[in-house]
């Protein structure tokens, strides 16, 4: 499962006006299912040598495909059908492991708060036990 946007070298993705650059992928951003569709829109642009065409998966961008996933996401992996993050759910507080479902779009947190990164790469390195 993954879907291509456009993103402009000096980042951002280009939003459904196709003329400004959003500085994180949204609903407001176009998105394409096929690199060739993307390429076709590419084409028709001003300025194509500064935009690229970049392929967003789950594990790239976990908070498109689950929109209740909040706060900034570190490191993730997969695990059978579920995407594994470190996530800090805001600014300052302690940081925690998701859990996102591939197939149901459900995320939940562990109930555990870790609150230094050793601590949190150490669960998350061994995470699959604990499923």
């Amino acid at each position: 499962m993954s879907i291509f946007a456009l993103q402009s070298l000096a980042g951002g993705f280009l939003d459904e006006d196709l003329e400004h650059f959003n500085k994180y992928f949204d609903d407001w951003c176009i998105q394409f299912d096929s690199y060739e569709d993307a390429m076709d829109i590419v084409q028709t642009l001003e300025n194509q040598e500064s935009i690229d065409i970049v392929e967003i998966t789950p594990l790239s961008y976990p908070k498109y495909f689950f929109n209740s996933l909040q706060g900034t996401v570190y490191a993730t992996r997969q695990i059978g059908d579920e995407i594994i993050c470190v996530v800090e759910p805001f600014m300052g507080s302690n940081f925690r492991i998701a859990i996102c479902d591939l197939k149901t779009k459900n995320v939940r947190l562990t109930k555990t708060h870790y609150k230094n990164i050793p601590s949190v790469e150490s669960a998350f390195a061994g995470f699959r036990d604990n499923i």
